[in-house]
């Protein structure tokens, strides 16, 4: 019964990554089709935040396979 739970897990926290970075790049085209001219600063931020909701995707598969 636990590695089933477990297994849940692992899946949504990929689901929520994939929506995650997916809803970051859609917001970050928007952004740029906006103001075209910040494209350089809109990519650095787009960059950091998809690296970090993946960094939390990871953590989160880890603490499932710990326990």
């Amino acid at each position: 019964m636990t590695g089933t739970i477990i297994t849940i897990g692992f899946g949504l926290a990929v689901i929520g990554a994939g929506i995650g970075v997916g809803y970051i790049g859609g917001k970050a085209m928007d952004a740029i089709a906006r103001q075209p001219e910040a494209v350089g600063d809109i990519r650095a931020n787009m960059l950091i935040m998809a690296a970090l909701i993946e960094g939390v995707a990871l953590i989160a598969i880890i603490l499932g396979y710990i326990s």
